[in-house]
């Protein structure tokens, strides 16, 4: 099932240091990290000749730090690489960090208040060297943590979005993008932020239900007059027409006329526009060119003036009495003002509607007509779309496709430009007499009096979407390109589908002559608190990752997070699970001590099926059952079931049946001892493999420990012998269900675990003979004396179990019990039946109380039955 020749440097083969009683993450996982790190296990050779992996770490904000979300994402990528390494591939898992622009100044500049000036005060140069400055001193704190859930990234490799090659990536796109036409600059409605004072584009607009006000206005006089609805009265004043539909009779008459627009003295036209929606308000709308992107189309269409009536503060510019008030401020004064002049029709307050917001600080967004920076997306957004149509990419779940077209097929251009100081500054100069330049990275910027650069950055996705190849070495013809573009998943959140992965598809496949940047999109969940409710501090439940980690080990963290890893579905996790996870890793510590201290081996051959008891031969068929299972769940991604395949096997199989079993064989000593040792042993190296990638830690103390080789990082997978013997696995069932029939059986008449009982076994007839000392051991049953009286008998699989209770409980107290529960039983059986003979009731009941009811009658049913069997079974007095 595995080959491995690796032999650790400190012990030689047959050495098993001693473990200690109990398992102290604290006290294994940094050194052992550590040490993986410094022997170079995770990094990558370009020149081998192995078959290439490639993983790209979603690169995390560099003002961030490890939450909930990172420690699940990086958990499948992890286990992911892991098996992949020990499959023999050449696995790169791509460390980074994003510069995000407005986060990481919006941090810089808090920090700057704090002494007292601003950015401007410094300038732009000596701001950036700041930003610099708080980067080496204070970012990035998440490379830590990472090391602390023990990610199995190239730290030789890691990259920074603003680092010298990958400002020389985004450059080279840019002037690539910019002479192919498919960047342009152009005044558009933008979505303004008031408080980051940038840009931002659609995807990183939030929108929420916000309590507002619906004003109908009146513009113009008598029969030229017209009523219009509006949530944003402060817009009006930059009101340059009033539009109705072509077909509408009601306002047919003033279409090509003019009417006085309220509070300003001017007149604007009323334009007939298909846009317009007759049936909504008064089917009419007044029309802002400058601050509306709907109007701005309208306006376009009509030849309409802009007039912007804010300032990127969003504070009033337009000249009069609201000049210099705030936009909620000119809101109510200005409601107030056409209230005083006659001209409000209609008021509601409250009026829920949808509002967007800053995504980073939550400010409600401005549209406003900007000059900007513009991708034309059409041609890459096609492209897209097309590599996942055609089956060059993979999206899993298949689901979700349908999600990645409504966008790719529908996107808008992409506004680039964002107005900060911090990013990858726009290369073009513009001159003294209207010259405009892009500039590519290796060419000389003009100079002279007159040229200067745009002081616009790039929006953060702009580079990120560079990120899988541009980490690699592009737009150089690397080795490291050559041999892990593309990469073979990207595993990340559907909520950036559309923020990173349609970007990186679109620049993938535009750099890189048609070649998309990955193989298969693995789509997972978000990370929500055991009731399925968001992790927010707003909330009060949101959890620090390392707390849980201190507390119970990196190890139990990683394994209640895969647990809950359903392709493309949020993923609940409670601190209850994850103390059920430490108790698992637990359970895999105390099991390994045994089996060493045991003489469990991994040394020689398997002894030949022939020479294994049906124990032996049950375990090693179903361990080979569970390495093809664990293989087909990790091609589909499918990471709760591998997880859950592998705790039910090792707890409920390895752990309560084979290596009970084995005591007994151990006990007895001989050929049969030394075969199951074996047999141990090659369990332990096979499931200790399986389970590392997800819980790496434990199993590479164990491991090592048992097999005295190097690590389990560079050990081989294991792979399914095709081993299978249906007939001992028959056999184990039954003794399974001889021993937890008559567990049930003891629990029901109120024995402790513990306690012995005499017992006579009648096996005549069945496979079970060879297994009576086992059973009794499990069992806790003693050899029937001279003196046996068998006061119950339970017949089981062809097996007869007679037990002697005389001595072992108050037979007349468990009677009464008994009898207790037996009267309760037959009275809820009574009521229900009486009501489901009641034909009265069912005619009115709803179906699901009907069924309810059912469900009590059959659990009633089967109460008695139990219950009659149990008082059958008790010594007669």
């Amino acid at each position: 099932m595995t080959e491995n020749s690796q032999q650790r440097p400190d012990s030689g083969p047959n050495s098993h240091p001693e473990l200690p009683t109990q398992y102290a993450p604290a006290d294994v996982e940094g050194q052992l990290y550590e040490r993986w790190v410094e022997r170079g296990y995770f990094e990558a050779d370009e020149n081998s000749g192995k078959e290439p992996y490639t993983i790209v770490i979603p690169p995390p904000n560099v003002t961030g730090s490890l939450h909930l979300g990172h420690a699940f994402e990086h958990t499948i990528i992890d286990a992911l690489t892991r098996r992949k390494r020990m499959q023999g591939f050449e696995t790169l898992w791509q460390p980074g960090m994003d510069h995000a622009g407005i986060a990481t100044q919006n941090v810089v500049e808090r920090e700057l208040a704090k002494e007292g000036v601003s950015r401007h005060d410094l300038g732009r140069e000596a701001f950036v060297e700041r930003v610099w400055q708080w980067k080496a001193e204070s970012g990035g704190q998440i490379s830590g943590q990472m090391r602390r859930l023990g990610d199995g990234v190239a730290w030789n490799r890691e990259r920074f979005t603003m680092d010298e090659g990958l400002s020389k990536a985004v450059q080279t796109i840019f002037k690539k993008l910019y002479d192919d036409e498919l960047i342009y600059r152009a005044e558009r409605i933008i979505n303004w932020c008031p408080r980051c004072l940038t840009a931002i584009s659609d995807i990183e607009v939030e929108y929420q239900d916000d309590d507002g006000e619906l004003v109908s206005i009146r513009y113009g006089e008598g029969d030229a007059s017209i009523v219009v609805a509006t949530t944003r009265a402060e817009t009006m004043l930059g009101d340059t027409a009033v539009a109705v539909h072509p077909d509408d009779e009601r306002y047919r008459h003033l279409i090509g006329t003019e009417i006085e627009l309220p509070l300003t003295g001017r007149r604007i036209p009323v334009v007939a526009d298909e846009h317009v929606d007759p049936e909504f308000g008064t089917g009419a709308v007044k029309v802002t060119p400058a601050h509306d992107p709907n109007d701005f189309e309208i306006g376009q269409r009509h030849g309409l003036p802009s007039l912007t009536v804010m300032d990127e503060h969003a504070v009033i510019t337009a000249h009069g009495p609201f000049q210099g008030l705030d936009r909620l401020e000119a809101r109510s004064a200005i409601v107030g003002a056409l209230r005083a002049d006659g001209r409000i029709v209609a008021e509601k307050r409250p009026y829920v509607h949808s509002v967007g917001h800053c995504s980073r600080c939550k400010t409600t967004i401005e549209p406003r007509l900007s000059m900007q920076w513009w991708v034309k997306v059409g041609p890459l957004a096609k492209a897209a779309g097309d590599a996942v149509r055609d089956g060059r990419v993979k999206i899993h779940p298949e689901d979700m496709a349908k999600r990645y077209f409504d966008w790719v097929d529908n996107l808008h251009d992409w506004c680039i430009s964002r107005q900060l100081w911090w990013g990858h500054r726009i290369p073009v100069w513009y001159g003294p007499n209207g010259e405009v330049v892009c500039v590519g990275p290796d060419e000389q910027p003009p100079s002279g009096e007159g040229w200067h650069q745009d002081s616009d950055v790039l929006d953060t996705w702009f580079s990120s979407g560079l990120w899988p190849f541009s980490t690699l070495g592009w737009p150089q013809d690397t080795g490291s390109l050559r041999k892990f573009y593309p990469n073979s998943v990207l595993v990340t959140g559907y909520d950036i589908l559309f923020f990173w992965v349609a970007r990186m598809m679109m620049f993938g496949l535009y750099a890189m002559d048609g070649t998309p940047p990955f193989h298969t999109i693995a789509l997972h969940g978000m990370v929500r608190d055991q009731f399925g409710k968001k992790m927010s501090k707003s909330f009060g439940n949101a959890v620090n990752p390392l707390d849980w980690m201190d507390q119970y080990g990196s190890d139990a963290v990683r394994f209640t997070l895969a647990r809950g890893a359903n392709p493309g579905v949020d993923v609940p996790i409670g601190e209850d699970w994850v103390q059920a996870s430490r108790n698992f890793a637990n359970k895999i510590w105390n099991a390994t001590r045994f089996a060493l201290m045991n003489g469990a081996t991994v040394e020689g051959e398997l002894p030949a099926p022939e020479r294994l008891s049906a124990a032996d031969r049950w375990i090693l068929s179903r361990l080979n059952t569970v390495v093809a299972e664990v293989d087909a769940y990790y091609e589909d991604y499918q990471f709760a079931k591998l997880s859950d395949s592998l705790y039910h096997f090792a707890w409920d199989e390895v752990f309560d049946w084979y290596v009970e079993l084995s005591k007994t064989t151990f006990a007895q000593g001989g050929e049969a001892a030394d075969a199951s040792r074996r047999v141990l042993g090659e369990v332990l190296d096979v499931m200790l493999r399986l389970l590392h990638p997800v819980v790496p830690f434990v199993t590479e103390k164990l491991w090592t420990a048992l097999t005295g080789r190097e690590s389990l990082v560079i050990a081989d997978w294991p792979r399914d012998s095709g081993f299978r013997d249906a007939a001992a696995e028959q056999e184990i069932t039954t003794v399974q269900q001889v021993v937890t029939e008559v567990r049930r059986f003891r629990a029901d008449q109120g024995l402790q675990p513990g306690q012995k009982v005499p017992a006579r076994l009648d096996l005549s007839g069945t496979p079970l003979a060879v297994h009576e000392d086992a059973m009794r051991a499990l069992l806790r049953l003693q050899p029937a004396g001279e003196d046996f009286t068998a006061t119950a008998s339970l017949p089981v699989a062809g097996a007869t179990v007679a037990l002697d209770l005389s001595g072992a409980i108050d037979v007349e107290a468990e009677r009464k019990r008994l009898a207790k529960d037996l009267a309760a039983a037959e009275k809820d059986k009574a009521q229900t039946t009486a009501k489901l003979n009641n034909e009265a009731f069912l005619a009115k009941a709803p179906d699901h109380v009907v069924e309810k009811i059912r469900g009590r009658q059959s659990t009633a049913e089967a109460d008695i039955a139990r219950i009659t069997a149990q008082l059958a079974a008790l010594p007669q007095g």
